[in-house]
């Protein structure tokens, strides 16, 4: 018998930029032509059905006026496409146009193509720079921030997926514009979990100033911008990988994405994380890591910005505990959730964790009660 030792130590330097303005297609341009491209000329424009005439198209078009080798490949719209079929459709109408490990990859569009693309970007030719252009608030302030890439399966949601950082991403909120107010409000969802975790300031702005954004006042969307990221940064900084301190990104997404998977996505993910975030707030008033006040408030800034506070009837409660045990929290068979501590802060517990042991009892019975 004989071994030998294969000693990899790396240092990576994933840093990347976020700009935060309105109409930054050209800025896309300039930058790649002042090195963001990496000297690659050869880029995939990847977008949506609904985004591909507002901003894909667009794109890929300047790209290829500056002198760029740009394509602009489609998939059909909605959180069903984020699937593994999706990814490897796109993958071989690539590989088809010629593209190999000389490319960049390019998402145009909201969380499901910035997950999906990423992901994509990740493994295509083991690893090519992408870079996100946001078009959606959620996404915004979610999937297109932080290097968390995935996709879904038939069991519960982003459970196959990988960390991958992007070259640069860009929130441009004149992409606001075109969103239908439903969308608006279902993007502030995950602003409002930036509150409730890790902002005070943040969640006492939204409570004050919602109309303004949901008005799309440009101060009012930089405002809570510049807040997501800022959130996002100070924990994906600390953990990249997830081992820990990321799991609070994960505030109400254990009855939140249960809600959303059994609904067979009739919810928006955003009003499906509304939904976990009450049941969070009301599990740890139970627990004592918030009083009624500050539960109350929770729910009422859900309900002044028009997100969902209860389970809809149609959604089975029983079928909707059972699927909380796909959440990727769960130890050994155990459902764990990350809590509030009042608002503004999470809770850490004795053994430096962030997400504890809940009873499935205690889960059912906040459930059912909503």
């Amino acid at each position: 018998m004989s071994s030998f030792h294969v000693e990899l130590k790396k240092v990576v330097d994933d840093t990347y930029d976020v700009e935060i303005g309105s109409g930054l297609g050209q800025t896309l341009i300039d930058d790649l032509k002042c090195g963001l491209d990496g000297g690659i000329k050869k880029l995939a424009v990847i977008t949506d059905s609904h985004v591909e005439e507002l901003y894909g198209g667009p794109v890929c078009q300047a790209l290829c006026e500056a002198g760029y080798e740009a394509e602009l490949f489609v998939f059909p719209a909605g959180e069903k496409s984020k699937v593994r079929s999706v990814k490897e459709m796109l993958e071989d109408a690539m590989l088809a146009q010629g593209y190999r490990r000389d490319c960049m990859v390019i998402a145009v569009g909201g969380g499901v193509v910035s997950d999906l693309v990423g992901f994509l970007a990740g493994t295509f030719g083991r690893g090519v720079p992408y870079i996100n252009y946001s078009t959606t608030l959620l996404a915004a302030a979610d999937a297109a921030v932080g290097g968390k890439t995935a996709v879904d399966t038939p069991l519960a949601t982003n459970l196959i997926g990988l960390i991958y950082q992007p070259k640069k991403v860009y929130v441009d909120i004149d992409t606001w514009k075109t969103l239908p107010k439903e969308h608006i409000i279902n993007g502030l969802a995950e602003t409002v979990k930036h509150g409730c975790l890790a902002d005070l300031e943040l969640f006492e702005y939204l409570e004050k100033n919602h109309e303004s954004i949901l008005g799309l006042d440009p101060e009012a969307c930089t405002f809570i911008s510049e807040h997501n990221c800022d959130v996002k940064y100070r924990v994906v900084m600390k953990d990249e990988r997830e081992s820990n301190l990321r799991e609070i990104l994960n505030l109400g997404h254990t009855v939140g994405r249960a809600v959303e998977t059994v609904s067979d996505y009739k919810l928006l993910h955003g009003q499906a994380v509304s939904i976990g975030l009450v049941a969070q707030a009301k599990l740890g008033l139970k627990y004592g890591y918030m009083n009624e006040e500050e539960v109350d408030r929770v729910i009422a800034l859900l309900e002044k910005i028009g997100l969902p506070v209860d389970i809809p009837d149609y959604i089975d409660r029983d079928e909707l505990v059972k699927k909380l045990y796909t959440d990727k929290k769960v130890r050994d068979g155990k459902l764990r959730f990350v809590f509030q501590k009042g608002i503004g802060e999470v809770m850490q517990f004795d053994d430096g964790r962030y997400a504890r042991e809940v009873t499935e009892t205690d889960a059912a019975e906040v459930i059912k009660g909503m």
